[in-house]
């Protein structure tokens, strides 16, 4: 899958858990994020464009509120390359308050980190 987005996006240092929220089950843990989506490690496969309404409980130096709600659409899906047992699933957020969006924003601003480039080289490979 070639990547153009123009989305900043990083990596989630923070292991936080997002729930479906009327069933409070887990759909998976925040892996990557942007202002926009973000990508969860999921213990399913799930199809892209099925809608779900999101639940992530809240850290106090994110928001005085508890949790925050929100609608997200899956838009892709593939097996983790190092956990053969997870799913790397990619969500668009399409539904969200505009003070939840701020809440969202600070938590790609304090848990994202820059993703830096990495060059290949021959430690890489396996039979070296």
């Amino acid at each position: 899958m070639s990547d153009k987005r123009k989305i900043d996006r990083r990596d989630f240092t923070y292991y936080m858990q997002v729930k479906d929220e009327s069933t409070k089950q887990t759909i998976g843990y925040l892996s990557d994020i942007s202002s926009g989506g973000f990508k969860l490690d999921s213990p399913k496969n799930i199809p892209p464009g099925k809608d779900f309404h999101m639940l992530i409980d809240l850290t106090p130096d994110i928001s005085e509120k508890e949790t925050m709600a929100f609608i997200a659409r899956s838009k892709w899906a593939r097996p983790d390359y190092v956990d053969p047992n997870t799913f790397n699933v990619g969500f668009e957020i399409v539904n969200i308050s505009p003070s939840d969006m701020l809440t969202f924003q600070r938590m790609f601003e304090k848990y994202g980190s820059e993703k830096t480039a990495r060059k290949k080289s021959s430690n890489d490979y396996l039979w070296r």
